[in-house]
């Protein structure tokens, strides 16, 4: 379906049948998407677009200028606060890292890229995990690396771990704040004065890496 429009705005619609209202969004490029639930009728996200288009405004000029606060050099890729170059290789069909140079197939080489980044997501933060639930005396059942739109880890009542590759786009010291934010809930489940205790124990400077989360987490893309 082609972008629909309300108020010089294009969006596109979602139907969830788990939705149990109409839910604006823009995401990182800016794009507007309303999800409607399963059966209301269409004419709700242009009403739902034209309602909240001043916030959908601000969104917009906040991604814009955490985008250019981050602006990387052209032609590199971001790896836990390092920069590195992009170098397509003829005949390459799988990325490799050497040094700070990140050796890619030539053309779009973007599925190639994000492939790398899953693989290396669970090389990093698989150490990182067990280091922090030794450190806290808990335990997890697995780890999954996913790549969520608006999730960047989680962790189960059963204890299972979900991480977000595109975590491997932040500041390595975010990367181990999100780690140690979810082995806090295997202790406490919910957002609870217990867990936050617990976290400010483990990470006292855990607002500085929620507030860059917050402010730069539309950045964190290919």
């Amino acid at each position: 379906m082609a972008p629909l429009k309300q108020s010089g705005i294009a969006y596109s619609i979602r139907r969830s049948a788990r939705a149990r209202r109409v839910r604006v969004t823009v995401d990182a490029a800016g794009e507007v998407i309303v999800t409607l639930p399963k059966k209301a009728a269409e004419r709700r996200a242009a009403e739902a677009v034209r309602e909240l288009r001043p916030w959908i405004d601000r969104r917009r000029e906040a991604l814009l200028r955490a985008a250019a606060e981050v602006a990387r050099a052209p032609g590199t890729l971001p790896y836990l606060g390092m920069e590195l170059r992009v170098v397509p290789e003829a005949g390459r069909e799988r990325v490799h890292r050497r040094g700070d140079a990140l050796l890619v197939p030539p053309g779009d080489a973007r599925e190639a890229i994000e492939r790398f980044y899953r693989r290396r997501a669970r090389a990093e933060i698989a150490p990182r995990l067990d280091a922090a639930v030794a450190r806290a005396g808990t335990s997890y059942r697995g780890l999954t690396i996913r790549g969520q739109r608006t999730r960047w880890a989680s962790c189960s009542s059963t204890g299972g771990m979900s991480f977000n590759w595109r975590l491997l786009l932040a500041p390595e010291a975010v990367l181990d704040y999100v780690i140690e934010h979810e082995v806090c809930h295997l202790e406490a489940m919910d957002h609870s004065p217990r867990f936050w205790a617990l976290l400010e124990a483990r990470v006292p400077d855990w607002r500085e890496h929620s507030t860059w989360l917050r402010r730069y987490g539309s950045t964190l893309t290919l």
